[in-house]
């Protein structure tokens, strides 16, 4: 307000408008950051983790374009941080903000029993040993050992191992018992005939020769055993050769052995006779 006086004492007012402005920008400074996604994945931050020292000559407000990271932003993150003060001058600054994953997966992993094929292999994925392995992330699941044979029948202990992305990892173990059910084969020998031995009717196992069966398995033999008795008696004897292997598992199969007697009887007649005819005949009745 401006006032006028004369000499007299009057007087006379006007205004004038001061208008004050501020054309200075604040300033923003950002610093680089390290961060750590939690168990979810998850992470954020806000304008004061960025802030190096912003100001302005009168006041200000910071903003930040990104606040949240997940786990597809592992790594450098390019965020800008931006100062704007009342009269809506504005300064920019960027930092970057590196987001690693310090959490180990979890490895969990289950017990399994196996058998093996005809050509004693079998064979395990980690889908067989994983038993809901997590990560707050995701995760690669890998085994040391993945093939079996017939070395490895009864129970082996396998490593489930768990990695993420950031290398994190964590192990489980778990029992892989291996089995083999299949059974054995077996041909028997060719069926046999054979005499009977002198002065008996009835042959003896020793003068018999039953042969040998072909036998197989997909890992081992143990064991090729038979029935045959002792001696055989005439006519047809059925012998049972039964082989095992080295899980116990048994199959069968049987031969004929046939006894005959080819050996003629012997005779020796009795000693000469000399008799007298009957009375009134030419001969003598038996």
């Amino acid at each position: 307000t401006w006032t006028v006086t004369d000499g007299s004492g009057n007087t006379a007012t006007a205004t004038q408008v001061v208008t004050v402005v501020d054309n200075i920008d604040p300033v923003a400074v950002a610093q680089d950051i390290t961060i750590a996604l939690d168990a979810n994945g998850q992470a954020s931050i806000a304008t004061t983790d960025i802030d190096n020292g912003s100001s302005d000559n009168c006041s200000l407000t910071l903003a930040l374009d990104i606040t949240s990271f997940d786990c597809d932003d592992l790594g450098a993150n390019t965020v800008t941080l931006t100062a704007t003060d009342g009269s809506n001058n504005t300064h920019s600054a960027t930092a970057t903000v590196t987001v690693i994953d310090n959490i180990d997966p979890v490895a969990v992993a289950q017990d399994i029993t196996i058998a093996l094929d005809a050509n004693g292999q079998s064979s395990i994925a980690t889908t067989d040993i994983d038993n809901g392995s997590s990560d707050n992330c995701s995760l690669t699941l890998a085994l040391d050992i993945t093939s079996f044979d017939c070395d490895d029948l009864g129970a082996n202990t396998v490593t489930l191992t768990a990695t993420d992305g950031s290398n994190n990892t964590h192990s489980a173990t778990a029992t892989v018992t291996v089995v083999d059910n299949i059974d054995p084969t077996i041909t028997a020998p060719a069926a046999v005939t054979v005499n009977v031995d002198a002065g008996t009717c009835a042959t003896a196992l020793t003068n018999v020769t039953l042969g040998t069966p072909t036998t197989a398995d997909n890992c081992s033999v143990a064991s090729t055993t038979n029935d045959a008795p002792t001696s055989f008696p005439l006519g047809a004897t059925t012998v049972t050769w039964t082989v095992t292997d080295g899980s116990g598992n048994t199959a069968t199969a049987t031969q004929v052995v046939t006894v005959v007697d080819n050996i003629d009887p012997t005779i020796t007649a009795p000693a000469a006779v000399t008799v007298n005819v009957d009375a009134g005949t030419c001969a003598t009745a038996l």
